[in-house]
C-alpha cells in the first residue's frame, strides 16, 4: 500500500482547488479531486474490461458524456499531479506518457520540493510539446483556459525569511 502523502500535498491540493473551484464556478466544466477514478480505455472496451485506471490530484471534465456513476471515462480536459517521494516518477514519466497517449488536454506536474510547476500542452501533433515552467511567485496561464490564472504564490506556502549572522572574523 502506497502510504499518505505528505500534509504539504494536501496543502497544496485544497490551494489548487481553491482556485479552479473560483474560476469554474457557473461554467459548464467540472472540476475534481482524488480519488476520482479516470477510466482510459483503449478502445470501446466496456467498463469492466478497462485496464488502466488513473486517480489524478486534481483534473477538470469539459464534456458531460465522459461523466458517469463510476467517475470518468476518458480523458479529462486538464489533469493536475502534486509530486510526492512515492509518486514522482511514477507521474514524471508514466502518467506523462498516459496522459499524452490518451489525449489529455493540459498537464500540470506540481513540485512541492522545488516550488515550481511544469504544464504540458497537447499540440495538433498529438503530443505534449516543450513544457512551460513556473516558480512559486509566478501566475499559470492555462493554455486550455486562457483566462484561468493560477497565482502560484497562493499555493505554495510562504517561505521564512533566512537570516544570516555575520560569519566570525577568525584570526
Amino acid at each position: 500500500m502506497t502510504p499518505a502523502p505528505a500534509r504539504i500535498h494536501a496543502d497544496l491540493s485544497m490551494a489548487l482547488l481553491k482556485q479552479l473551484l473560483a474560476y469554474f464556478e457557473g461554467k459548464p466544466c467540472k472540476v475534481y479531486y482524488a480519488p476520482f477514478d479516470v477510466r482510459l480505455p483503449e478502445g470501446n472496451e466496456p467498463d469492466d474490461e478497462i485496464e488502466t485506471v488513473v486517480q489524478p490530484d486534481l483534473l477538470v471534465v469539459c464534456d458531460d458524456k465522459k461523466l458517469d456513476d463510476k467517475g470518468c471515462r476518458g480523458a479529462p480536459d486538464l489533469v493536475i499531479e502534486i509530486l510526492s517521494p512515492a509518486t514522482a516518477s511514477k507521474d514524471c514519466i508514466l502518467k506523462r506518457a498516459l496522459y499524452e497517449k490518451h489525449g489529455v488536454r493540459e498537464f500540470w506536474l506540481v513540485d512541492p520540493a522545488n516550488r515550481v510547476a511544469t504544464v504540458y500542452s497537447l499540440g495538433a501533433d498529438r503530443l505534449f510539446g516543450k513544457p512551460a515552467i513556473y516558480s512559486d511567485e509566478d501566475t499559470v496561464q492555462a493554455g486550455l483556459f486562457p483566462d484561468l490564472n493560477v497565482d502560484f504564490s497562493k499555493v505554495f506556502p510562504a517561505q521564512p525569511k533566512t537570516v544570516r549572522e555575520r560569519p566570525a572574523r577568525y584570526l
